[in-house]
């Protein structure tokens, strides 16, 4: 167990617990999770008695495939948190310091088929059950249980299975589709990314001509990103998860304001494009992503979001002016990304998958007696505002915050007053 302390004071602590590849196999194969704890400056100026007092606040990444927070100091969320909870940063199993799962790492596991076993351990369950692993070796009885995007369905498959680990639950931007395909979500997400398009090219209008300029010479020419892999029509439109965010998209308007260097893409551009696009710090985000929504019963997941794009034209990279696409991945995304492209076959195996496991248990979400806070942006691109608010309704002792102040990404934007109205709701 390594202790550090950040350049702001904050004492860090290093945990690793060991657990089973399958928790249905407990005996066999066993990996290592890793987590850090983060106890602010402000608690340690108290003395260590009043650090051993305070309970302890788990944080789940968003994702799938996001690694827990490296800060060199803490700011926003954390550093208001961190001055009445122990927070731990887990980085949940495949990201980071926890069997890493990527073209380097998976290839270990055999085929395509047996890697596909391999990343079935790799869902929200176990993630899970590896918390409540860390919980015991920590001596905890219980703790409060953050869960941002991704985190948030892990938080309501903790409810789920661990309710009485639980202090409170507090979830943003990150109430999934309880039952169904994930054809219908992204009917819902399209619709919702058409009208965010509309949004930012009122606000700039200037960046529509851009990027349809931008269109016109992808069409025309061959283009390479940095790292060598082709800058597509279909590539370029994955721009759109910048529209996610409230600052991102000022971000993007400043890339397309520098897109040309005369006839050609400028290097600046290239390299922020490459650089927004590529899957290389986050592969599974891709590979796993639209398996975060298989469900016993439902037909596979099968490129849900590629098949569903026909029903909205609009998002056609043939189209005169395409919009940008959202929280979408294509099989083109994994076939041309050179961190993703060895692991094809895999994520073609993983998107056949007709036989998932459970993740959400529907009886015990309805009888729920854990205080739990869930913030909903009205204008969510990623995760849907009307399917988060189904959900809502089903999972008891639950209470909605919803805002229009932000978007998927609000607790970078005002961390601390979002999560304050999602303790003070849970008090």
């Amino acid at each position: 167990m390594t202790t550090r302390q950040l350049l702001d004071g904050t004492r860090t602590t290093e945990h690793w617990v060991k657990v089973p590849l399958n928790w249905s196999a407990p005996e066999g194969e066993q990996i290592r999770v890793f987590a850090r704890e983060f106890v602010g400056k402000e608690a340690l100026a108290q003395g260590e008695l009043h650090v051993e007092s305070l309970p302890h606040l788990l944080f789940l990444q968003g994702g799938p495939g996001g690694r827990g927070t490296r800060p060199a100091k803490l700011s926003g969320w954390m550093a208001d948190l961190a001055k009445d909870f122990r927070i731990v940063m887990l980085d949940q199993r495949g990201t980071g310091l926890s069997a890493r799962l990527d073209r380097h790492t998976l290839p270990a596991r055999g085929a395509a088929d047996e890697q596909t076993e391999y990343l079935k351990c790799f869902r929200a369950d176990s993630i899970v059950r590896d918390a409540e692993a860390l919980r015991r070796q920590l001596g905890l009885r219980s703790w409060t249980v953050f869960g941002q995007s991704y985190g948030g369905f892990c938080t309501l498959t903790y409810l789920s299975l661990f309710p009485q680990s639980m202090d409170r639950a507090l979830i943003t931007g990150g109430l999934p589709p309880l039952t169904g395909h994930p054809d219908r979500l992204y009917r819902h997400t399209y619709r919702r990314m058409a009208v965010r398009n509309t949004e930012y090219f009122d606000r700039f209008p200037e960046d529509r001509e851009r990027l349809d300029a931008v269109f016109q010479h992808l069409h025309k020419h061959e283009v390479r990103l940095p790292d060598g892999s082709p800058l597509t029509p279909p590539r370029l439109q994955m721009l759109g998860l910048e529209l996610g965010g409230n600052t991102k998209a000022d971000s993007l308007h400043y890339l397309l304001e520098e897109a040309f260097a005369g006839d050609e893409l400028s290097d600046a551009f290239l390299a922020g494009v490459g650089h927004r696009i590529s899957f290389a710090s986050n592969p599974m985000y891709a590979v796993l992503h639209e398996s975060i929504y298989g469900l016993p019963g439902e037909a596979p997941t099968n490129w849900s979001a590629e098949r569903v794009l026909p029903e909205f034209p609009e998002f056609s990279a043939a189209a005169d002016s395409p919009l940008l696409t959202g929280e979408m991945i294509f099989r083109s995304h994994v076939r041309l990304d050179p961190v993703l492209a060895p692991l094809l076959a895999t994520a073609d195996a993983v998107a056949a998958v007709s036989d998932w496991g459970s993740l959400y248990d529907l009886e015990q979400l309805g009888r729920n007696q854990v205080p739990t806070a869930a913030c909903v942006y009205t204008d969510d691109v990623f995760v849907d505002r009307a399917l988060s608010l189904e959900t809502a309704e089903r999972v008891s002792n639950l209470t909605v915050y919803e805002t229009a102040e932000f978007h998927h990404d609000g607790i970078h934007d005002d961390g601390p007053a979002i999560l304050r109205e999602l303790l003070r709701r849970t008090e």
